[in-house]
């Protein structure tokens, strides 16, 4: 992001015929919200007077503290390019603070920058991630509601005209750089309808922003192009679901911390260490890596999604892979969060979890280079490789017994969010299902 001064900001509103201003945030489950300004109230807002009702916001507070504060991160001003050339609309994302001008702990970015505050007490100026967010794209009805219908029938890296999509990726492309992305790639993903669009890696903070910026514009994009855009992880039985692989690295003194040219694999041992504390830890950050019901039906053997607790350098099938790159690229990837995450919160949790095998010295198992879904149960467990929880409700009991997730979120996001989550699974397992009908109201 561009760095900015209040000055700047006033000045670029009035140069470029700023009318709007958006000032965005982040509830705890993930969901983009933000009150609408004119430009004349900006100068107000950027001086952090802005008010808003916290208690119309999942997560956030009761009716009788309701008053909180938007403080807008001036680094992330920049104009919406779909919106009116005459009497633009610009975005501001913002911090939420109490009446008093301290921050809220509920706020999600919150977190995400006390989890980077005690990186950089341990010496770690730079928590670097690189996300690959996967979605889908279908047709809308007659009434103009989304349908589950794909609008082509391409896979891997196929081209137009087999890839209907191509033309709303190259839309999405250009309106991301407009708001300051460097787009790396963009191609249609495995399955029908499903597409990638990689941004260049940036600081955690940052990436998590461009996170939550890159899915408002897809969807937007989307729906001007007459279609659906979903980042639900797993709309379609039978075929691969969306993921957000999540490339991560630690950066010491100016230098990659997770090189080491010396060692066999040209890792580092912060670098194992980091692998082991989330594997120690990922069945307690999953519920927020994976935070719906329909996560769960993507975590599966199969479709290409990691389920076995395990790491590698040679393949694909573990939850944790160690792409080529080496030097200043070296970067752990992990595999299983999708794309319906919070990410400032995904993002603080795979930090956690890293540190704590940092600090503890958790060193992790040798590596799996083997197909692992290929492996029969007792091939895995003779290994010691695990599986990733199997629904939400036991992703949500993992995290309930996690001290060090309690300790990264804080008691009212941690209470507030395993709450909501209870009920989500309360809401899904009382339903009565089309799968139930079909199978029993004939039988029985």
């Amino acid at each position: 992001m561009a760095k900015y001064s209040k000055e700047d900001v006033l000045r670029l509103a009035k140069e470029l015929d700023v009318k709007f201003i958006r000032l965005q945030f982040t509830d705890i489950l993930g969901t983009l919200k933000n009150v609408a300004i004119t430009v004349e109230q900006l100068e107000k807002a950027l001086a952090n007077q802005c008010m808003f009702d916290g208690s119309s916001i999942e997560g956030f507070v009761r009716i009788e503290e309701s008053d909180m504060y938007l403080a807008p991160d001036i680094s992330t001003f920049s104009i919406f390019p779909w919106r009116p050339q005459t009497g633009k609309v610009a975005r501001l994302i913002c911090d939420v603070l109490n009446p008093d001008g301290t921050p809220f702990i509920g706020d999600p970015r919150y977190v995400l920058k006390r989890a980077l505050k005690k990186a950089s007490d341990m010496g770690y100026e730079a928590y670097n991630v690189g996300p690959e967010c996967e979605f889908f794209l279908f047709q809308l009805d007659s009434d103009g509601k989304p349908t589950t219908k794909t609008h082509d029938n391409a896979s891997y890296f196929d081209m137009g005209p087999i890839d209907l999509g191509e033309d709303a990726r190259r839309n999405m492309c250009i309106a991301l750089e407009d708001m300051g992305f460097e787009i790396e790639a963009s191609h249609h993903e495995v399955a029908p309808g499903q597409h990638e669009i990689d941004f260049k890696y940036k600081e955690a903070l940052t990436a998590a922003d461009n996170i939550m910026t890159f899915k408002m514009v897809v969807k937007v994009i989307a729906q001007k192009c007459g279609l659906h855009a979903t980042f639900m992880p797993k709309p379609i039985f039978g075929i691969n679901g969306s993921g957000m692989h999540t490339n991560v690295s630690l950066f010491k003194n100016g230098k990659n911390a997770f090189y080491d040219g010396k060692d066999s694999l040209q890792l580092s041992q912060d670098a194992y260490w980091f692998m082991g504390g989330i594997i120690k830890n990922i069945r307690a950050i999953t519920a927020l890596t994976n935070p719906l019901v329909n996560s769960y039906k993507r975590i599966v053997p199969d479709y290409e999604a990691p389920v076995y607790i395990a790491w590698s350098t040679s393949n694909r099938s573990p939850l944790i892979r160690i792409p080529a790159a080496r030097g200043e690229s070296t970067r752990v990837e992990l595999r299983s969060p999708d794309p319906s995450c919070n990410p400032y919160l995904a993002l603080a949790a795979i930090l956690a979890a890293g540190l704590d095998g940092i600090e503890n010295k958790i060193q992790p198992s040798p590596p799996t280079n083997k197909n692992i879904f290929r492996m029969t149960k007792e091939e895995r467990e003779k290994e010691g490789i695990a599986s990733l929880p199997a629904n939400l409700q036991e992703a949500i009991n993992e995290m309930e017994k996690s001290a060090l997730m309690r300790e990264l979120l804080g008691e009212h996001i941690f209470t507030k969010y395993i709450e909501a989550k209870k009920k989500e699974w309360d809401d899904y397992r009382t339903k009565i299902t089309p799968w139930e009908i079909e199978h029993y109201l004939t039988k029985y």
